[in-house]
């Protein structure tokens, strides 16, 4: 069969016609060349940002940095809200502290010279205030509130809210300009003049504060986090509360 493949004429023909294909193929005239390669292409506007490496490249390295700080957020969040379940007289108490801290030195940047040091034996007091009392007061006060008024519902928002200025504010307030006094050495008539002067305006404004303050805390918020809410309220409040508190003794 292969001998009468090989002398078979048209069969040698067409295979050597495909052979100089192969070696010298088709070239395309110059003209069409040049109207091929002149046609303008759009087809680079069409692709998509992604298609591009350099776009790619920025979009995957924001996308991977906004993750990882939600990540960071949420993983803060759930360490946050373990320790309230695990310690929560300790993580309200030290969450007060630092609040009271940071509010201690906004009032002192606010009022005070250039040419002044901080005082930080004020801010220690203020922290130590913040640790020891109000922490763990918050921590009862709200669990002890939240079981006289269980529900959420408007008129037993308002029950909590007169409850707080009339019972919980003021005393706190004496508590306050009291023991901040009394480290500061003033005696106890001292104290009392202080008190005379300073706890009816220091009243007067929390009335125009913190009623709105506690609304949002008592309608909205869950109970174990309503010292965190209302400590974040606080910050304004304790920044002009260590002013009225820093103030000479009362003659």
């Amino acid at each position: 069969m292969s001998s009468a493949f090989l002398m078979n004429p048209a069969m040698i023909q067409r295979q050597l016609i495909l052979v100089n294909r192969a070696i010298h193929p088709i070239k395309t005239p110059s003209f069409l060349s040049n109207k091929i390669h002149s046609r303008p292409s759009f087809h680079f506007l069409m692709r998509k940002p992604g298609q591009y490496g350099i776009s790619s490249s920025f979009s995957s390295s924001s996308s991977s940095s906004s993750t990882a700080t939600s990540i960071s957020k949420v993983g803060f969040v759930s360490w946050y809200l373990g320790m309230i379940k695990s310690w929560p007289i300790l993580t309200k108490s030290v969450t007060s502290s630092l609040i009271y801290i940071a509010a201690d030195l906004s009032s002192q940047t606010i009022v005070r010279e250039s040419s002044e040091p901080f005082d930080f034996v004020r801010t220690s007091r203020m922290a130590g205030y913040g640790i020891v009392i109000l922490g763990p007061s918050l921590h009862f006060w709200f669990n002890f509130v939240s079981k006289l008024f269980p529900r959420r519902d408007l008129f037993s928002t308002l029950k909590k809210m007169v409850m707080g200025q009339t019972l919980y504010g003021p005393a706190m307030t004496v508590i306050f300009f009291s023991l901040n006094a009394h480290l500061q050495g003033e005696t106890g008539s001292e104290i009392a003049a202080r008190l005379k002067r300073d706890l009816l305006p220091t009243m007067l404004s929390g009335i125009m504060y913190w009623p709105i303050c506690d609304f949002i805390t008592f309608r909205f918020i869950p109970v174990h986090l309503q010292p965190l809410v209302s400590n974040s309220f606080s910050y304004l409040w304790t920044v002009y509360i260590t002013y009225m508190a820093s103030l000479e003794k009362a003659t």
